[in-house]
């Protein structure tokens, strides 16, 4: 990091700034925690949840109604995920739901028997209420100020972090007693709505610091969209038929694994069609209340999507739709680095999704749960140190590629060829959806050969540096999600494999993976 930088102290700081972030900040203010939260956009203006609406894994505390939501998905995940933490988060998302309806004043609808229906969100009230209480709380923000890296003491221990404040043009540093990584997953800028700011970060700065990471091979998340759109509203597609260029229905297009079914299709080169015409009329009102943003385009285009065709494309979501991340070794989502935290899509999504996508409910139950517990755990942390513990340690910086090229920063081609390069390796529907290992193992060799060279060329100063740590944490989210799919020798969840296409029992482990320069993968039971 060249010139100088502005220095903050905190007792936490949170990097990211969707749901989990605001939960996570809120928490630790009200645990009286001093607390930073670092943006790379507009805090409640940035990321997927912002961009859209969500339901959410809200579930009333009756006995028969948990168990239902508990089993509804054990088995599509490939059971990897754990009762106890599906306990946990439903517990724990019925009181912040609740808290946000009376606290955060949330306007939810109301049902036909008058009482509030609280499973759903729309994203800008939601995310415009939760920047309000945050600041309310005390919590500082830092809006536009992408963190570039981690901040790491002599024995191991993570202190702040590092970054770039686009509009002031400034480096800055965070002196912090812990921090909590809410950054989002990787979605690999392939264009769906509200993931730009997605591009893995927090994974890469967490396996600096010395993390692991666990279920990346759940990442080949596809999302349907409207052609030349963004907006990525799967659910809504159980009500549509899909059809080919000459009219005939695409068959297997309507069934639970009919994105398969599409993208081979538009591998031909052939355009898939598709129009929500098994939706009623009850239906047909209730997604536009749901989802009002998904009718913005057909509206504009004149489109009626419940009685007119219109081409589709998929979309990849990658971590941010799967449910691969960051692996957590405590239930205050302490990740086993000391000081380091990690909470909603950054943070491994298995325990209560197992291998199977979170959707909007389950993810959006997950990051309100787990930025509350990591606030709380961060607050805890940071209060051990004592008063001054964050301002007095020595710190060095952890980050390595695109900060800290290995060789000639004048050898590189720039952080737009690696994107390009990753790109390559993971948005294609033959190489990332419909997975052989073949395939994984050709995309693998190039991506760490692209590794190798990138972390020894590729190097950004100001706004440049924030791309090219964009660049080195897609080039590292590819590499970690396709070992662990070798790793995995089977279809489970939706790790589909077409050279291994049927589940083994011997497999039913997660698999951790990690490193930087040398990946690695481990089985790791599940928990009873």
């Amino acid at each position: 990091m060249s010139g100088p930088a502005a220095d903050h102290l905190a007792d936490v700081l949170v990097v990211g700034g969707g749901p989990a972030a605001t939960w996570a900040a809120l928490k630790a203010a009200e645990a009286g925690a001093s607390v930073v939260l670092a943006d790379k956009g507009y805090c409640g203006t940035s990321g997927a949840t912002a961009a859209g609406g969500t339901g959410v894994w809200y579930v009333p505390p009756e006995p028969a109604a948990r168990e239902a939501a508990m089993a509804s998905r054990e088995g599509l995940g490939g059971y990897l995920a754990d009762r106890r933490w599906m306990a946990r988060v439903l517990d724990e998302t019925y009181e912040r739901i609740n808290e946000l309806a009376v606290e955060g004043r949330y306007p939810f609808p109301a049902g036909p028997d008058g009482q509030q229906l609280r499973g759903g969100l729309q994203g800008p009230e939601y995310m415009r209420r939760m920047r309000a209480r945050i600041r309310r709380a005390g919590v500082r923000v830092l809006d536009h100020s992408p963190v570039t890296e981690l901040l790491t003491t002599a024995d191991g221990a993570v202190a702040g972090a590092a970054g770039y404040r686009r509009q002031a043009r400034e480096h800055y540093r965070v002196r912090a007693g812990a921090v909590v990584l809410a950054t989002g997953g990787c979605a690999f800028l392939s264009g769906a709505l509200g993931t730009n700011t997605n591009t893995g970060d927090g994974a890469l700065f967490a396996a600096e610091a010395g993390a692991e990471l666990s279920g990346m091979e759940f990442s080949n998340a596809y999302g349907i969209a409207p052609e030349g759109t963004s907006v990525t509203k799967t659910a809504f597609y159980s009500f549509a038929t899909f059809y080919r260029e000459d009219g005939a229905e695409l068959e297997g297009a309507a069934s639970q694994g009919g994105r398969s079914a599409i993208a081979r299709e538009l591998l031909t080169g052939a355009r898939v069609y598709a129009r929500l015409d098994r939706a009623g009329p009850d239906a047909r009102a209730a997604m536009r209340r749901a989802q009002p943003n998904f009718f913005l385009t057909f509206d504009r285009l004149g489109i009626d999507p419940f009685t007119d065709r219109f081409s589709v494309t998929l979309l990849a979501e990658g971590t941010v739709r799967g449910t691969g991340g960051i692996r957590l070794t405590g239930e205050d989502c302490a990740t086993g680095v000391p000081g380091l935290y990690a909470a909603g899509d950054a943070a491994t999504r298995e325990e209560i999704c197992g291998g199977f996508t979170g959707g909007g409910s389950h993810n959006a139950a997950w990051a309100i749960s787990s930025g509350s517990w990591a606030g709380r755990g961060a607050a805890r942390h940071a209060r051990a140190l004592g008063s001054g513990g964050a301002a007095s340690r020595p710190v060095r910086g952890a980050g390595g590629a695109g900060l800290r090229p290995g060789g000639s920063a004048a050898a590189s081609p720039g952080h737009r060829a690696a994107v390009d390069l990753v790109q390559g390796e993971v948005l294609p529907y033959d190489k990332n959806y419909l997975r052989h290992g073949d395939g994984l193992a050709r995309s693998l060799r190039a991506l760490d050969t692209a590794w190798a060279a990138l972390r020894d060329s590729l190097h950004g100063e100001g706004a440049g540096l924030v791309k090219a740590r964009e660049a080195a944490a897609m080039t590292a989210h590819a590499r970690w999600m396709y070992a662990a799919a070798l790793a995995r020798r089977e279809s489970r969840g939706m790790a589909r494999r077409l050279d291994h296409p049927d589940q083994d029992p011997a497999l039913h482990h997660r698999i951790l993976t990690g490193g930087l320069d040398r990946v690695w993968t481990q089985p790791a039971e599940v928990a009873a």
